[in-house]
């Protein structure tokens, strides 16, 4: 890809590094953000900001240092730092960075029709109190931002990636007498998010939630909102698919390569090449070029993720499967575009418990998949449409297990964060009335 000459003292630092330690690498990000928040019905803070980031990585004998400043003219001090912190780490099994390659220089997560102006997040903001208006529900809060990023990775090897993203957030809350509602929308591309559905779902959930029948406890055949599953699969089943895991014994999947692991019909795998998906990216955060990885194939657990340090640690190959959680990060395991597929169906046909979201899957244990979380903008459903709505109570029972008794999945899918998810219909789960 195409190195600018408004970049080249990151080619002075990574020669500068090399004349103490094997390796360097330099994580470079310049990004420009504007948003705007929302009280009640009137904006009440609109903000812009430019922002830098550097992160450096340095590798000698093994040993692994790293720094960061937000001051790039001060790469020195910071490589310093990296080279100071390594000498303190413990050496690991290591075999190098990766080389250059090839690459497209397509953004695959790159709107170019975005302006990043205050004035467009206050129309986006007004198109979303335009569909709240549908139902008598009171908007309590709401933000709406835009952010232009551009991404740099070099390293002593010769790697010299930069790449350009975008993104448009939205989000409004409501109240209607003791029921909440909320809804947001995110994607790199203006054409994927829609305003005006974010408020008229946050407010028609407030609405209808309201005055919520109780349910018995019992088991039930449940549908689950995109957004419900993916806060329990994010929280357990994911995790457990990550090679660090596995190999420091978090993971109950450690001995199931091979193994049938979820009902026949789920596939789960990481597609990084997606276009206009949030995740997309055509290497790593170590420059590993990506690919689509399949953990799961027809219910049967295929691989585990690895990045280079644990790969190397293990005897593996990565998985291209590192991110950074900001500049300041070191790579750790991850995906790009969590994506859950399998034979579609219509989900909502039969009478089940409708479950819009899920509140404390955080809790949830990691290692054995146990959980209970209460339910939040829960309703009957029956022939597709909302009938009852449901009194608060709890959801309890086990994601792993949870995966076994899946008995539909939505036509449609939803992106949630850096999954892409359907809506799931799962039989015999246990509901705790209150």
């Amino acid at each position: 890809m195409r190195w600018w000459a408004a970049v080249a003292w990151i080619d002075q630092l990574l020669c500068e590094a090399q004349k103490t330690v094997d390796e360097a690498e330099v994580f470079f990000v310049k990004a420009t953000s504007v948003s705007a928040e929302l009280k009640q019905k009137k904006v009440n803070l609109a903000t812009s900001s430019e922002d830098y980031g550097l992160g450096i990585r340095t590798i000698h004998k093994g040993r692994i240092g790293s720094s960061s400043t937000n001051n790039p003219g001060q790469w020195r001090e910071c490589l310093s730092a990296a080279i100071a912190s390594g000498k303190l780490a413990t050496p690991h099994e290591w075999k190098g960075l990766p080389g250059p390659v090839h690459l497209s220089r397509t953004p695959l997560s790159f709107d170019a029709s975005i302006r990043i102006e205050p004035q467009v997040d206050i129309d986006l903001i007004e198109k979303m109190l335009e569909g709240a208006e549908e139902h008598p529900a009171e908007v309590t809060a709401g933000s709406a931002s835009l952010s232009f990023a551009t991404v740099t990775l070099a390293n002593s090897k010769g790697v010299r990636y930069t790449d350009k993203y975008t993104g448009v957030s939205l989000s409004l809350e409501a109240i209607h007498g003791q029921s909440t509602g909320y809804e947001f929308d995110h994607s790199p591309f203006m054409d994927k998010v829609d305003p005006v559905s974010v408020g008229e779902r946050a407010t028609f959930f407030a609405v209808e939630s309201d005055n919520g029948k109780e349910i018995a406890t019992g088991e039930y055949d449940i549908l689950l909102s995109p957004l419900a599953y993916g806060e329990l699969l994010g929280n357990v089943f994911v995790p457990a698919l990550s090679g660090r895991n596995v190999h420091a014994g978090r993971s109950r999947l450690a001995q199931s390569l091979g193994e049938t692991v979820t009902d026949p019909q789920i596939s789960m795998y990481d597609d990084p090449l997606l276009k206009k998906a949030s995740g997309s990216v055509r290497w790593d955060a170590e420059g590993t070029p990506t690919r689509r990885v399949d953990f799961i194939r027809e219910g049967i657990l295929k691989t585990f993720a690895y990045d280079l340090k644990t790969a190397y640690r293990f005897g593996k190959t990565s998985t291209a499967s590192a991110i950074r959680g900001g500049f300041g990060g070191l790579p750790s395991i991850g995906h790009h575009n969590f994506v859950v597929d399998g034979k579609r169906d219509e989900v909502a046909d039969e009478r089940v418990v409708y479950i819009h979201n899920v509140v404390g899957a955080h809790t949830a244990n990691p290692m054995s998949g146990e959980f209970s979380v209460e339910l939040s903008n829960a309703f009957w459903m029956e022939g597709g449409e909302f009938d009852v709505p449901l009194r608060s109570a709890m959801l309890s029972g086990n994601v792993f297990d949870m995966h076994q008794n899946i008995s539909g999945l939505s036509k449609e899918s939803r992106a949630i964060g850096s999954m892409i998810l359907p809506s799931i219909k799962i039989n015999k789960q246990r509901i705790i009335g209150k």
